[in-house]
C-alpha cells in the first residue's frame, strides 16, 4: 500500500497541496521530510506526538524523515491556535527544552535509525534585520499574510508584529531544508496549513514554479463527543512519564470510549489493517472485554515507554483491581499512589487504631474500630483484623510507604518520614 492510501485509510490525511503529485514522487523515490515542534515546553504530550507518528510511519516505508526542533522560532513563538500573545521565554529556557525534546525523539524514533534531528537556531540565529528584509521580505505580501487564517483569527485581538512573522520564519526553514537536505514534504497539524503554504510558495519563488515541494496536513484530533482529544481532568497526558506516569499514561488509554478506540488504533499504532479490522470485530461482539483498548494501551505505552514500563503499568492494574498490593515494587507503588491523597506520617511504630488516628486517616477511634473489625480496613495490601496490629511500612518500599485502603477503592499513601 502507498504511504499515500496508508495515511487517507487511517484517517490521518487533512489537506495536501499536490495528492497525485506527492503520491507519485513517493512512489518514486525515498522522499525526505520533516515536521517541527518548538520547544515552549519541556516535554511533549500525546497531542504532539500525532504528527511524528505519521513521521514514523514514512520511516516504516523506506522515507527520510527529518524532525525540526524550533530553537529559533520557539524564540519568537507561533501564533497558531493563540487568541493572545505568547508569553516570551529565555534563550536559556528554550535551549533548555530543545535538549529535552531531542532526548525524547531519540528515544521513540532510535539514535542509529534513518531520522535527522536538527535545530533551526542553527541557521535562523545567522540571519541578520536588513538581510531577513531584503531576502525575504521582499518574498511576503502583507495583503497575503492578513488573509491566512492564523493571522486574520487574530486581526480583532491584536497580533505583534513579532508573532506576525513566524509564518515568514517557518518559510525559510522549509526552504532552507529544500535547498540544503532535499526535503520535499512538511507535515504538520491542520492550523499549520497557512504556515505551510507560505513556504511552497517562498520555494517557487526562489527555485523557479517547477520546484516540487509539497504539504501534507493532518485533522485535528477530536473525541467522539466533539471534545478536544488528549486532556483529562489532571491535565495534559505528558510523554515525560515524570509528568504523566507510564501507569497512568497506560490508564488512559486503556479507559478509551468504544466509540473512539479504532479510530485511536489508527493513528497511534502500527497494527496492519487485518489485525484493527480484527479489533474492531471486538468491540461489536465483545465490548465486555475492552480487547481493543488493552490493545490499544499495551501498543502505545510501548512506544513512548518501552516493554519493562508497560509491564509495570500491567502489574499495578492488575494489583489495583484485584485489591492485592502486597508485591508491587517501590517504583511501581510510587506510580500507582503518588498522585492519590497523600499523608505524611513518623517513622515510629504504634498499634493500628492510634496510627491511624495520628496520621489523619480516621478521625475517629471508634469508627477506626469498627472498620477494622469489619474487615474493611487493608495496609500495605493485607487485611487488617487485630485491633492490636502494628503499622509498618510496605516490605518492598525501603522504609518509604505504608498504602491504606478504606472499604473497596478508598487509598491513601502515608509517606514516613525519618
Amino acid at each position: 500500500m502507498n504511504i499515500i492510501d496508508e495515511l487517507t485509510w487511517r484517517g490521518a490525511v487533512n489537506q495536501v497541496s499536490d495528492e497525485e503529485g506527492l503520491r507519485k514522487l513517493t512512489e518514486e523515490k525515498s522522499v525526505s521530510l520533516y515536521c517541527g515542534v518548538d520547544p515552549t515546553g519541556d516535554s511533549m504530550h500525546i497531542g504532539h506526538l500525532i504528527p511524528f507518528m505519521m513521521l514514523k510511519r514514512f520511516q516504516l516505508a523506506g522515507h527520510h524523515p527529518y524532525i525540526v526542533i524550533g530553537g529559533g522560532t520557539g524564540v519568537i513563538g507561533d501564533p497558531s491556535g493563540r487568541k493572545t500573545e505568547r508569553q516570551l521565554q529565555t534563550i536559556e529556557a528554550i535551549h533548555d527544552n530543545a535538549d529535552k525534546l531531542k532526548a525524547q525523539f531519540i528515544h521513540l524514533f532510535g539514535e542509529d535509525s534513518n531520522i535527522t534531528i536538527v535545530n533551526n537556531y542553527d541557521w535562523l540565529s545567522k540571519l541578520d534585520l536588513l538581510g531577513f528584509l531584503r531576502d525575504y521580505g521582499k518574498l511576503f505580501s502583507v495583503n497575503v499574510m492578513l488573509a491566512k487564517e492564523v493571522v486574520a483569527s487574530r486581526l480583532e485581538a491584536g497580533i505583534s508584529f513579532t508573532e506576525f512573522t513566524y509564518q515568514i520564519l517557518q518559510s525559510i526553514d522549509f526552504e532552507h531544508l529544500f535547498a540544503h537536505n532535499d526535503i520535499q514534504l512538511q507535515i504538520g497539524g491542520a492550523d499549520q496549513w497557512g504556515n505551510i503554504t507560505a513556504g511552497i510558495d517562498m520555494i517557487r519563488k526562489i527555485h523557479g514554479s517547477e520546484a516540487q515541494a509539497y504539504c501534507l496536513t493532518i485533522p485535528l484530533m477530536l473525541k467522539s463527543d466533539g471534545t478536544k482529544f488528549g486532556k483529562t481532568a489532571g491535565g495534559a497526558i505528558w510523554l515525560d512519564p515524570e509528568k504523566t506516569s507510564p501507569f497512568e499514561f497506560y490508564q488512559f488509554w486503556l479507559n478509551q470510549d468504544d466509540a473512539d478506540v479504532i479510530k485511536y488504533l489508527k493513528y497511534f499504532t502500527f497494527l496492519n489493517q487485518e489485525e484493527i479490522n480484527d479489533l474492531e470485530q471486538t468491540v461489536q461482539t465483545e465490548p465486555e472485554k475492552r480487547i481493543a483498548q488493552r490493545r490499544l494501551a499495551e501498543e502505545v505505552t510501548t512506544f513512548v515507554h518501552g516493554k519493562k514500563a508497560l509491564r509495570e503499568a500491567q502489574n499495578i492494574t492488575i494489583a489495583l483491581y484485584q485489591g492485592s498490593i502486597a508485591n508491587l515494587t517501590e517504583h511501581e507503588l510510587e506510580q500507582a499512589f503518588g498522585k492519590m491523597p497523600t499523608v505524611t506520617v513518623g517513622p515510629e511504630e504504634k498499634d493500628v487504631v492510634n496510627w491511624l488516628i495520628d496520621s489523619t486517616i480516621y478521625t475517629s477511634k471508634r469508627q477506626a474500630r469498627e472498620d477494622i473489625t469489619n474487615g474493611a480496613v487493608t495496609i500495605n495490601g493485607i487485611k487488617i483484623t487485630s485491633l492490636d496490629e502494628v503499622v509498618t511500612p510496605h516490605k518492598n518500599s525501603n522504609g518509604r510507604f505504608v498504602i491504606v485502603r478504606k472499604g473497596k477503592k478508598k487509598y491513601t499513601l502515608a509517606r514516613v518520614q525519618n
